[in-house]
């Protein structure tokens, strides 16, 4: 008689990162999804007592108001907007009702926490000092903070800019960069933006490691590349094959223009990831896998 898989429960698992994790993990473990569609608010304390079940399991958190733009829109509303509510207080309610039940909770975070101005050599370890620069990442790390509260086995797991070979109900920003350059659009491309793009299979491979190995605190899991969005552009143009593309240099202060700041170098450290025994691929393998997807 084969053993019981391992139990995760997943809060946020039909988004763009959430349903391709679902898929992947759902090989391995036990899965059980819960959303506004099956009746859980996690800014209604009340609805949450459906994550209290099969105690002992892991919860992987990855439901947020992730729109940095809408976000910054709300901070006229502190607390009583959106933002607030869902990434801190419905972040909150969830890691409580993790430690009613005796679940380890994996708090999906972002590269967004750090101000990007003066980035150690090689991008942040996770040992430095987060310092948001924006309402939707000021609202993020208050939600690392209230989940590292609940528990000291808790999970911070920051993520930068995903991207999946194929997901119909929402783009990331490599099939809409794709989209565009196929189309013979010009692309106005940032050049003083720094990120470590992450293939959302690797993130699932991450969060394996992070569960079978007991790891505790905080963890990159992002791509083994830093590059510009303008060099993300021709990294695109090239893997797939596009000749003569218009792709145009622009600046973030004309780019981003009466929208949410975005900070200059967001590189983030793997080692830690990699130290568990997960080679997170360049953004150049990834882009190897999606062509070979598509």
């Amino acid at each position: 008689m084969g053993t019981a898989r391992e139990k995760l429960v997943m809060l946020g698992g039909s988004g763009l990162v959430g349903s391709r994790l679902k898929e992947l993990l759902s090989v391995t473990y036990d899965v059980t999804s819960f959303s506004l569609e099956t009746g859980v608010d996690i800014t209604r304390p009340e609805t949450l007592s459906p994550l209290r079940e099969n105690s002992g399991a892991t919860l992987l958190h990855l439901a947020a108001k992730a729109d940095v733009d809408a976000c910054e829109k709300d901070q006229s509303m502190g607390e009583n907007g959106d933002a607030w509510r869902i990434n801190v207080l419905g972040t909150e309610n969830v890691a409580r009702a993790c430690s009613d039940a005796g679940h380890r909770m994996i708090y999906v975070s972002t590269d967004f926490v750090f101000d990007g101005a003066n980035t150690p050599s090689g991008g942040y370890g996770e040992e430095d000092a987060p310092n948001p620069t924006n309402w939707y990442a000021t609202t993020k790390y208050e939600g690392e903070k209230r989940t590292q509260s609940a528990s000291a086995s808790n999970v911070i797991m920051r993520i930068s800019y995903p991207y999946r070979a194929k997901f119909d109900a929402k783009s990331d920003f490599v099939r809409a960069l794709l989209s565009r350059l196929r189309a013979g659009q010009e692309v106005k491309a940032v050049t003083d933006h720094l990120m470590t793009p992450t293939y959302i299979d690797d993130i699932a491979k991450g969060i394996d490691a992070i569960i079978r190995k007991r790891f505790e605190g905080i963890i990159h899991v992002v791509g083994s590349s830093s590059l510009s969005p303008f060099d993300a552009c021709i990294a695109i143009a090239r893997a797939f094959l596009l000749e003569n593309p218009t792709i145009t240099k622009v600046k973030r202060a004309e780019f981003f223009h009466g929208r949410a700041p975005r900070p200059f170098n967001l590189t983030l450290k793997n080692d830690k990831i990699k130290h568990l025994g997960v080679q997170m691929m360049t953004f150049e393998e990834g882009l190897k896998k999606i062509a070979t997807d598509l």
